[in-house]
């Protein structure tokens, strides 16, 4: 402050008081602006909760929870066509499906387990689920 006399401080004192402060000048509005923000964010939020009601109830989409168990139950239901096509596939089907219509219906899937058609290719052990839906789709055979 040596090279600057009280006079030049006050100087750039005074410039600086005269232009204002240059941050309330950008951030002001007209009121006009001002109610154009609020209705146009207002209309943006509103738009946004109706595209998300019309997107899950007819557009398809799905939370990862129901995906997950669609995929499951998709899964599941593969499973069981291909047991039920290992079932059919063995020589004397006709005779064991009536054996398996003999059998209770909740013992239906043990049946099926000890004969191993439940096992998917590769597979070491099936899943309970998946010998219980090979028993209710051969339960449709029965019918016939």
């Amino acid at each position: 402050m040596n090279e600057l006399t009280d006079g030049t401080v006050a100087a750039i004192e005074a410039e600086w008081l005269d232009i204002g402060d240059p941050v309330e000048e950008v951030l002001s509005m007209k009121p006009e602006t001002a109610a154009k923000m609020k209705y146009g964010v207002w209309g943006l939020i509103c738009g946004a909760v109706i595209a998300m009601i019309i997107g899950f109830a007819w557009g398809g989409w799905t939370t990862s929870g129901t995906t997950q168990t669609m995929t499951k139950e998709a899964v599941l239901a593969s499973q069981a066509a291909i047991c039920v096509a290992q079932f059919m596939k063995q020589p004397s089907h006709e005779a064991k499906l009536k054996e398996l219509e003999a059998v209770s219906s909740w013992q239906r899937a043990e049946v099926i387990e000890k004969g191993g058609w439940d096992k998917m290719p590769g597979q070491a052990k099936a899943g309970y689920a998946v010998a219980r839906a090979c028993a209710d789709g051969l339960e449709l055979l029965f019918k016939k």
